[in-house]
């Protein structure tokens, strides 16, 4: 099948074509032709105003549930999700029934996920069911197609156990992936403590409860000299906790959630059980520090933090819904405002990669096709419509975004939102 890109505005810093506006020919999944004008006939025609092209963008956090939980998202709904959000590449996290701690759950993931438009990269767990307890079997998982290690949406809490497995996956220059949050410090705790929490009359995890645990981990890794990715940040000290770690050699990375760039505790006045996720909304001085660090590059990459739950699961008491919200469709949206248009597409396509050891894909010719299509200036009203996930779980319904994505280009596949008036 033959694709036309039409005047496409190429984002791709790594480029000599960066900054160009070309026409770009695909035929069966590899790059043909990148000219400033192509005049030939093609199956599928793709000319928009103000189109811009950039490699495939890549989430290192999602949860697609599958196995076990594939009422909240299949592997084939996330993908459909990813592929609305303009991600070509997900690593989704371990956080399943059964649980991808083994050798035979880590190619279930691989094999089920090979015919998706999206390249799925399993996460394999740190630990024995992510309990915490024993190291999993990460060697195996590695042969198999993990790309990282990590007890997803469960920190390891056990220093002893984290400093092993940092030693263990350095034969293989493997990341392991950490949320900051040491569960013994207000474990209740259902949003952030501060003034709002006050307010509302909620119980209220502390910021220490988090800078205590980036602070531990980087002692950890400085011991090891292995490979460690902090995901979910989300206060003003921990960014000066993981910028200071940097400037001092440490093979540390971070992320940050669309959610806590977006919103902070402030947005919570309203009850919205879809705010209620882990680590919680912090402070506007805290949200603030976190955009400042996304636009200055401290922040190394965007997770989307997808975390589909069961309608009954957020349409209850605050008290009782559970932690998270989808993020893929949404992510390029409510972050592409403020930050440098390159500096953001950094975050999304190369960071990664060059982070999780994926094979960075090339715009030139006689390559495989790895494209996100996308306008990066247009102004829209998010909508419950435009959700592809199975679960619709996010308080970005109704907010105002800035930048639509139009589809992505994976090799054979094409995936292309249909948006009307585009």
């Amino acid at each position: 099948m033959k694709v036309l890109i039409k005047q496409a505005r190429i984002n791709c810093t790594s480029s000599l074509l960066h900054g160009q506006t070309k026409d770009i020919l695909i035929d069966d999944g590899i790059i043909k032709s990148i000219e400033d004008l192509v005049e030939i006939s093609a199956d599928t025609i793709i000319e928009r105003k103000n189109l811009h092209v950039s490699l495939g963008w890549m989430d290192v956090f999602s949860n697609f549930q599958d196995p076990g939980q594939d009422h909240k998202e299949s592997l084939q709904t996330g993908s459909d999700a990813a592929a609305a959000g303009g991600f070509t590449d997900v690593m989704v996290i371990p956080n399943t029934t059964p649980s991808v701690s083994s050798r035979s759950q880590v190619s279930y993931v691989v094999q089920k996920a090979s015919s998706l438009p999206v390249s799925i990269y399993p996460i394999g767990t740190i630990t024995q069911n992510a309990e915490g307890k024993v190291l999993s079997e990460m060697y195996d998982m590695y042969a198999s197609g993990a790309k990282a290690f990590s007890d997803g949406k469960k920190a390891v809490q056990s220093p002893g156990i984290l400093l092993k497995a940092l030693q263990y996956v350095s034969a293989n220059d493997s990341t392991l992936i950490q949320i900051p949050d040491d569960a013994s410090i207000n474990a209740a705790g259902l949003m952030n403590e501060g003034i709002m929490s006050t307010k509302l009359g909620l119980p209220g995890k502390p910021a220490i409860a988090e800078e205590l645990m980036v602070a531990r981990d980087i002692e950890l890794l400085r011991y090891t000299g292995s490979k460690l990715h902090i995901t979910g940040i989300t206060t003003e000290k921990s960014i000066a906790l993981v910028s200071e770690a940097k400037k001092q050699g440490l093979r540390l990375t971070c992320s940050v959630t669309p959610y806590h760039y977006f919103f902070n505790d402030e947005d919570m006045s309203g009850y919205d059980t879809n705010l209620k996720v882990n680590p919680p909304l912090r402070s506007k001085k805290d949200m603030e520090a976190i955009r400042k660090a996304v636009q200055d590059g401290t922040v190394d990459c965007i997770a989307s933090h997808h975390m589909p739950e069961h309608w009954d699961d957020k349409t209850c008491e605050f008290e009782y819904a559970r932690d998270g919200m989808i993020g893929l469709e949404s992510l390029f949206g409510a972050i592409n405002d403020e930050v440098h248009l390159d500096t953001l597409i950094q975050q999304l396509t190369i960071n990664p990669r060059n982070i999780f050891n994926v094979e960075i894909p090339a715009l030139i010719t006689g390559a495989k096709a790895c494209l996100t299509l996308f306008d990066p200036s247009v102004s829209y009203v998010f909508e419950e419509s435009m959700i592809k996930s199975m679960s619709k779980n996010t308080a970005f319904v109704g907010k105002t975004l800035m930048g639509k994505v139009y589809g992505i280009i994976n090799e054979s596949h094409v995936v292309l939102n249909n948006y009307e008036n585009a």
